[in-house]
């Protein structure tokens, strides 16, 4: 099957969800499932390797065999090449990689959005820590409900030649280094387990499928306690998983990596090989729960991780002009008109019912239409004091209730029509196109504690400098307590 990515069906892994982030609660199996799911996705992993079976495609072009998209030129990009050697990308990684240059990497394990802010984790991180932060694809979780999905690389999605130039540092991804359009091998790789010291309910490393579809085979170590923000020694610890930017950086570093006494490592699921964490490439299961000094962190302007990173991640050419001929249909606009400003709305409703307490009715526990189209005028009379008269108003919500719908367009809102999105693009643009659409808003109205809404929210605050406003909710009335 033509494609562009890893072509496969995922089992998809559950990912605990935090304490204040509902993003991904209906997602969470038990642990022995988990388990098991891991299992088998290790056995089918060797069992590949051993027949000799293993076939990948480019990472480099569209999201879906069906895409009509030109690959973008971000995501091939070919950033400062100058820190790789001329062998890259090749079979064994290794080889790709200079001696007097380190790099750093982690994988997703979660939400599409919730992985976005792991990637501006890891090159953030990589930033403080003097070393290139080496991008792995998305895997698809959630729209796999949709259907099949390809990975897809992280400058497909964001202009990489203009985060590095705004940054001024270097990214690679996955794809630049490992050479997948012919025959890769096996490269095992010592790695450290951050999950497993910051929570307290699962006793291993966060599982990714990502390590194997790369042919690494990882030994994990755990890390050092201190890593933690919130000790273990106070009663709050097991309520936040957070570990702290420069204590991770410190595990970089040979004063503090040559002080410690490691535990011993686990061994790698295919080769049982027991490595210590590598130094040339530093490797960290999991960087979504990182923070300099608080969890939640991200919900705070001085968030190191958004100012110096995630604040460059614009959207590509190629998504930023699909989200604008979409806005256009929308109001009814031809695909070629200026777009006009808009205020952009994200109404989280469908997998937040799991998180109301059971004796509260959905329809008191969620906010109502009303309580949004209340913020839609706070924030219309915000523009309007900027000289902004802003007329069109853009729903995207995972509603599908048609009386629900039937509210929100009684009130001059309009939404986006995706009906042909993946049969034309693939799976995944619904999800880049509507979080395109809600971070380029004059303004922006969100769902108080999802991801997805506060990404938006601080791109709409940081690109535009419109205004926002975040409903909360949980019970009736709580968006009217100011």
């Amino acid at each position: 099957m033509p494609g562009t990515g890893f072509q496969y069906t995922l089992i998809p892994l559950a990912s605990p969800s935090p304490r204040s982030d509902p993003e991904e609660k209906y997602r969470r199996p038990s642990l022995l499932r988990r388990a098991r799911t891991w299992i088998i996705i290790s056995a089918v992993a060797a069992f590949l390797f051993l027949s000799g079976r293993w076939t990948y495609l480019s990472l480099s072009a569209n999201a879906s065999s069906t895409s009509t998209l030109s690959p973008s030129s971000a995501a091939s990009a070919s950033p400062s090449l100058d820190v790789l050697t001329s062998l890259a990308p090749a079979p064994h990684f290794r080889d790709a990689l200079r001696k007097d240059v380190k790099y750093i990497t982690s994988w997703p394990s979660a939400g599409w959005t919730n992985d976005v802010m792991t990637m501006f984790n890891l090159i953030y991180l990589g930033v403080i820590s003097e070393r290139v932060p080496i991008l792995p694809a998305f895997t698809p979780t959630h729209v796999l409900q949709d259907g099949e999905a390809d990975h897809v690389p992280f400058g497909q999605v964001f202009d990489l030649d203009r985060m590095q130039r705004e940054m001024s540092q270097t990214i690679l991804e996955w794809h630049q280094v490992k050479d997948f359009a012919h025959r890769p091998e096996v490269d095992e790789l010592g790695c450290w387990n951050v999950w497993q010291v910051s929570q307290a309910d699962e006793k291993f490393p966060r599982k990714s499928t990502a390590p194997l579809n790369y042919l690494l085979d990882l030994s994990y170590t755990l890390a050092p306690d201190w890593v933690k923000i919130v000790p273990w020694s106070s009663s709050e610890a097991v309520n936040d998983r957070h570990t702290s930017f420069w204590a991770l950086a410190r595990l970089g570093f040979p004063e503090t990596r040559n002080s410690l006494n490691l535990e011993p490592a686990l061994p790698s699921p295919l080769h049982n090989a027991t490595l210590e964490p590598d130094d040339h490439l530093m490797c960290l299961d999991y960087l979504y729960y990182v923070s300099a000094h608080r969890g939640d962190e991200f919900d705070w302007d001085y968030s190191p991780m958004w100012r110096f990173a995630g604040r460059y991640a614009r959207f590509t050419p190629e998504i930023t002009k699909l989200a604008q001929i979409y806005v256009n249909r929308a109001v009814g606009l031809p695909d070629d008109a200026p777009t006009p400003p808009y205020i952009s709305v994200h109404i989280r409703r469908n997998d937040f019912r799991g998180w109301c307490a059971e004796d509260v009715r959905i329809d008191e526990c969620l906010a109502p239409v009303e309580a949004y189209a209340r913020r839609i005028e706070q924030v219309k009379s915000e523009l309007r004091q900027k000289g902004l008269e802003v007329e069109h108003v853009v729903v995207t919500s995972d509603e599908k209730d048609k009386d629900w719908w039937a509210d929100i367009f009684s009130r001059g809102y309009v939404s986006i029509d995706h009906s042909d999105t993946f049969k034309l693009y693939g799976v995944w643009y619904p999800v880049f196109i509507d979080a395109a659409i809600q971070g380029n808003g004059a303004g922006f109205v969100g769902t108080d504690r999802s991801t997805m809404s506060r990404l938006a929210a601080r791109r709409v605050e940081y690109w535009h400098k419109g205004p926002f406003k975040l409903v909360k909710w949980g019970h009736l009335g709580a968006d009217n307590e100011e």
